[in-house]
């Protein structure tokens, strides 16, 4: 038996096997919950069969106008277009796009080009701010704005080659099928932040984000009640994946065009909110708002992109809001390893509790366990002390780096995953982070990792966050510089918080200078951009 679609091929049924995809999970949830609140965004709201009848109808439009496997990027914040996009461009047979709508228009035009994306949907505040993009990059076959008009985005910026969304809706386009052909098909491709060359295009397949989709769901505990607020970029890692893995749980999705402090406490009393992810920054915007307090619904908070600190996880454990750790990159569709508590540590103080919470832990249930090995692939002694490379394997690493067999060989040498990034196996085999290789500090043939460095700073009262970096130094090689951001409302100088670092860490990893800043320089994701830190430092030891 067949079921013609309007893809490529007609699918063919069977009884024991049908291709994985995350597809299904909207296809259900509008089945299994038709009237309930799917997304709510300021006063727009869409029910699950709404969300979905629009996913089917862009498809529809999509797959009049591309091949299967065609490219269409998305230039949005957090908004429902996004959201509906990451499942009618797949229905469609397309592969998805989502860029950092943070980028420079040349970085914007370099991952259209790379791509060879043939649609273009834009949010109007961005249109407004980059300009005629479809003019300088040839693929783009169509852009199609989409206005914002309740935080005052009302579009009407369309030219030649451009179209509205409303407008887009209404072409012509074929009924299309929610099953797959083939579940190692590419649905995504996302762009590295290409701090150390031109960004990377990582391609993710329906199998690795079906499966991610289902290990976010259990670990988030992730159920129909959940309130799901995305203070996390949904064009980052696909969002972790959670726009597939809150929908196959029918959770409500509350879009959120921009990170501020009010908004989210305004969101978590008044829609109750249950769960959000976001870099350490996140935390920290929430914890230390003026606003905060102790939330009457429990709230779950997965974090990552950064080793939070044990300070800012005990902050939060005090507003009742549970931390979730998890640790992974864009080529392993976001998170892989999660620090997963255990009973014993309950009855710990709660520093040292937060201490354990810090760990990058363990591997997800979608995940293979997590290794650490020195420079010929060996594993590490578990011993918490001997650094290594972390290395991974499994359904949710990437398929390939679009365009570039070289860098997928490299990646994958030997079988695994090489992350870049260095750490510890500890004794009850839970890994932990230490540096990304290119940030360690080798000073007097000593290594120092900069994430202990930093987490000691941050452990003073007066410090709400910090970057430690390597610098020139004739006489060690390099010596660690601490670039500082102090709470509101309170002071601290250089003095004192090298006596509180020394208290904490042998004298040879004790920054020999601290830069007090009104911020940190971050990507879009939260990330400190260490690499714009490292060039100051380099302008300090010159000075």
């Amino acid at each position: 038996m067949t079921i013609t679609t309007g893809q490529s091929a007609p699918h063919v049924l069977s009884a024991n096997d049908e291709p994985l995809t995350p597809l299904r999970f909207l296809q259900r949830s509008a089945e299994v919950f038709p009237r309930k609140t799917a997304i709510s965004y300021g006063a727009r709201t869409y029910t699950y069969a709404g969300f979905a009848a629009e996913a089917e109808r862009l498809a529809e439009v999509f797959a009049a106008e591309i091949e299967p496997g065609d490219r269409i990027a998305y230039l949005s914040a957090n908004t429902p277009e996004l959201l509906i996009g990451h499942f009618a461009v797949p229905l469609a047979g397309g592969v998805l796009v989502a860029i950092n709508s943070r980028l420079s228009r040349a970085e914007i035009e370099y991952i259209l080009e790379h791509s060879g994306a043939r649609i273009l949907v834009i949010d109007a505040e961005l249109l407004t701010s980059i300009g005629d993009i479809v003019a300088t990059v040839p693929s783009v076959e169509t852009l199609v704005e989409v206005p914002d008009e309740e935080f005052g985005q009302p579009g009407g910026h369309v030219e030649v080659g451009q179209i509205s969304y409303a407008d887009y809706l209404t072409r012509a386009g074929e009924a299309v099928s929610w099953h797959i052909e083939d579940e190692r098909a590419p649905i995504s491709i996302n762009y590295t932040s290409g701090t150390t060359g031109k960004p990377k295009g990582v391609v993710y397949t329906h199998r690795g984000a079906y499966l991610n989709s289902l290990g976010e769901i259990f670990h988030q505990q992730l159920v129909p009640s959940s309130v799901y607020l995305w203070t996390l970029p949904m064009f980052h890692c696909n969002g972790w994946c959670t726009p597939w893995a809150v929908t196959a749980a029918g959770a409500t999705h509350v879009a959120l065009r921009a990170v501020r402090a009010d908004p989210i406490w305004d969101l978590i009393d008044g829609l109750g909110v249950t769960h959000l992810c976001g870099a350490p920054t996140v935390c920290s915007v929430i914890a230390e708002s003026p606003r905060a307090h102790v939330v009457e619904r429990p709230l779950r908070i997965t974090t990552a992109g950064a080793p939070p600190s044990p300070t800012i996880i005990e902050t939060l454990q005090e507003l009742g809001i549970t931390v979730v750790h998890v640790y992974g990159l864009t080529e392993v569709y976001g998170p892989f390893t999660i620090c997963e508590p255990q009973e014993e540590w309950e009855g710990l103080p709660a520093a040292e509790r937060a201490r354990l919470l810090a760990r990058q832990g363990v591997g997800m249930v979608q995940a293979e366990s997590a290794r650490v090995v020195d420079a010929d692939g060996n594993d590490v002694p578990a011993d918490g002390i001997t650094i290594g490379e972390i290395v991974l394997r499994g359904n949710n690493v990437m398929k390939e780096y679009f365009r570039d067999h070289r860098a997928t060989a490299e990646a994958f040498r030997g079988g695994w995953f090489h992350t870049g990034d260095l750490g510890v196996m500890h004794t009850d085999r839970y890994i932990e982070l230490k540096d990304r290789a290119k940030d360690i500090v080798i000073s007097g043939g000593e290594n120092i990792s900069t994430v202990e460095v930093e987490q000691a700073v941050v452990s003073h009262d007066a410090v709400l966050e910090a970057a430690v970096v390597g610098r020139p130094d004739d006489k060690w090689g390099e010596r660690p510089v601490a670039f500082v951001v102090l709470r509101a409302g309170h002071e601290v100088d250089a003095e004192e918080l090298r006596i509180h670092t020394r208290s904490r860490l042998a004298a040879f990893k004790v920054p020999d200078r601290f830069v007090f800043l009104a911020e940190l320089p971050h990507t879009s994701t939260g990330k400190v951009q260490k690499f714009e830190l490292r060039s100051r430092a380099i302008d300090l030891a010159a000075a």
